[in-house]
């Protein structure tokens, strides 16, 4: 299964998909690319003078990428319309702020995927290469 393949299996759309770009994937981890559109809807609300990206969205970027990428990437031709993966912990870091326009970078690595559940350190970096956020996220195939 290529890239493209990988993504065109994630359970999202616009505007709730967050997944520019697998740049590399394999059993170890993946990593990624997203660039935020400055029309993005909660820019509107999220600090009216000056908007930065929420957490929860920084969160859900690196769980896209870092986490049901790679599960779906594991699965292979098991994964399918049935199957979905759901958020079952995180633990996340957050060190800098994301700007609108800004694209980011997710790296993940495997920590285990055992009985159904998959488990990745994740750190996301800016194009400075300075860590924006990093952390770990959990997810069930379910």
């Amino acid at each position: 299964m290529n890239n493209q393949e990988i993504i065109s299996k994630l359970p999202y759309s616009k505007p709730f998909l967050f997944v520019d770009k697998l740049i590399s994937i394999n059993e170890n981890g993946a990593v990624g690319t997203f660039t935020f559109d400055e029309n993005l809807d909660f820019y509107k609300g999220h600090f009216k003078e000056k908007p930065i990206t929420p957490g929860v969205i920084l969160t859900e970027v690196m769980a896209q990428i870092g986490l049901v990428c790679l599960g779906i990437y594991l699965l292979n031709n098991e994964f399918s319309k049935n199957n979905s993966i759901a958020l079952t912990s995180t633990n996340i870091d957050f060190l800098k702020p994301v700007f609108p326009s800004e694209k980011v970078i997710v790296i993940s690595e495997k920590m285990y995927f055992r009985f159904g559940k998959l488990k990745c350190k994740v750190t996301m970096k800016n194009e400075n290469e300075e860590v924006v956020c990093r952390g770990e996220i959990a997810g069930i195939i379910v």
